[in-house]
């Protein structure tokens, strides 16, 4: 029998489930904002910390000071880039707090990104608007505060989004394609933000600058970005779906209670591993293309491209797996098939043949159906440990849940980008101060291998989810409610 609180709200209005269409529009907002988190993934650094090649092949300004002048390990955009991505993980329970305890009659969760939606967009554009055309400390500022702004309205618009994932997905079979839907979505947004490889040496040929080239690819994918965004909100009404009652928790005891539930402290901290994991491949992944295995730098584009399409084949049969296996065997599975991938990586050189484009495809292979149980079986595991906890306590905090998934999964994304460039020099030759500086063969293959050991580790922190328990619960109280599964 659960156990409630003996002040637990009244029976909530009758709401009916999302339609099929009704998710996929959901899921359009994933492809909004995945391609301005993307714009600020992939081209920051490009844009900011130019080459010498493009500095005097296509003019390129150096807005900001370069080379590793931070105590010998961080460029100052590594720097601005660790105190935005900390000032965001600590936004995310804040807001997750105010969206659960919201009392808007509109809903808890779309009001919030209906606001954020628009100056989200602007604001990624204004991130690569530095006013000074040479290297400034206004600059300096220039950037960190709007990617501040940027990082906060993300988290406005991304934490009451991802909560919608556990109140939209009211049965197993809704949960899975809600998360299908908007890994699809999330990759392809992400593939979208790499366009400008492409669309800015085309707009060269008009006779734009380096700058501009990218800044009007930027401005036109951030109003397809802000439109994607809008769709959920103005097609999906929240009450007809949820009704739950306002949380009367305040920020810090909700994010208390969270991190009490110890399923999922445990699925948080093989998050932590998985993601530490994976950003430090993602940010090598240039490197691994042009250093280890001494191809163009826009093989990066096409391995990318080949393995989200090849996943996104995968994608179909994941909830059937998932019905027959559960989701804590096939996220192991997936944790220990890309730790396979990345001793692939480190193996590059080492081994007679495994050289050129070779390896890059074998990893694509390899890659490709753990990327795919890792983009949709997570944020399901968290809206069944949400649901869960709701059941168990009478109080609704799927936003605090997601805050704490995304607070984990940013820690993890920081500490591997400040590890990142250290790791990466190891061996190089160069100046440490170069503005060209280039990642050696050693630092890398390192880089790969420390890559496998926390892939493993998220693995078998994971086998210690008691998946069976969660379960049980959200299944008697589904039976009681009359829901299908």
């Amino acid at each position: 029998m659960t156990k409630t609180q003996p002040n637990a709200p009244a029976a909530a209005k009758p709401t009916r489930r999302l339609t099929k269409k009704e998710m996929r529009i959901f899921a359009i907002g994933q492809l909004g904002w995945s391609t301005l988190s993307g714009i600020i993934t992939a081209w920051l650094v490009t844009f900011y910390l130019p080459t010498s090649k493009d500095i005097e092949e296509l003019h390129a300004p150096q807005y900001l000071p370069s080379g590793l002048i931070i105590l010998g390990i961080l460029t100052i955009l590594g720097l601005i880039s660790f105190i935005c991505r900390i000032f965001d993980a600590v936004t995310d329970p804040l807001i997750a707090s105010l969206s659960d305890r919201s009392k808007n009659p509109k809903g808890r969760r779309i009001p919030f990104m209906k606001v954020a939606a628009i100056p989200f967009a602007i604001i990624t554009v204004l991130v690569f608007m530095a006013p000074i055309r040479n290297n400034s400390p206004i600059n300096i500022v220039w950037v960190l505060g709007f990617l501040i702004l940027f990082y906060l309205f993300m988290t406005m618009y991304c934490t009451p989004y991802n909560a919608l994932i556990s109140e939209f997905g009211k049965t197993q079979e809704d949960r899975m394609y809600i998360s299908t839907a908007i890994s699809l979505t999330f990759f392809f947004g992400t593939m979208i933000a790499y366009l400008p490889f492409v669309l800015a040496g085309v707009l060269r040929g008009f006779g734009l600058d380096f700058p501009w080239s990218y800044r009007v690819c930027f401005i036109v994918l951030s109003i397809f970005a802000m439109i994607c965004m809008l769709i959920p909100t103005f097609k999906l009404k929240e009450k007809d779906f949820v009704d739950a009652q306002p949380s009367d928790t305040n920020t810090f005891k909700s994010l208390s209670k969270t991190f009490k539930n110890k399923e999922f402290v445990k699925f948080s901290a093989s998050d932590i591993a998985y993601f530490i994991a994976l950003t430090l491949f993602q940010t090598g992944l240039p490197f691994f293309v042009k250093v280890s295995m001494g191809l163009d730098e826009s093989f990066t584009m096409y391995f990318l491209g080949g393995m989200t399409v090849l996943s996104a084949c995968f994608y179909p049969i994941v909830s059937g797996l998932v019905r027959k296996f559960g989701k804590k065997k096939l996220v192991i599975t997936g944790f220990l098939g890309l730790a396979l991938a990345y001793v692939v990586t480190a193996l590059i050189g080492v081994i007679p043949g495994l050289t050129g484009i070779i390896p890059g495809v074998l990893i694509c292979i390899i890659a490709a159906f753990p990327m795919a149980l890792l983009g949709i079986i997570p944020q399901s595991i968290v809206a069944d440990v949400a649901e869960e906890d709701s059941i168990r306590t009478g109080e609704k905090r799927e936003g605090m849940f997601f805050a704490a998934r995304t607070f984990a999964m940013k820690m993890g994304q920081s500490v591997a980008m400040l590890v990142f460039t250290s790791l990466a020099v190891i061996g190089t030759k160069q100046t440490l101060t170069s503005n060209d500086l280039t990642a050696s063969d050693t630092g890398l293959r390192i880089i790969a291998i420390v890559a496998v050991a926390f892939c493993v580790l998220g693995a078998v922190i994971l086998a210690l989810y008691n998946e069976k328990k969660v379960m049980k619960t959200i299944k008697e109280a589904h039976e009681k409610e009359g829901l299908e599964e």
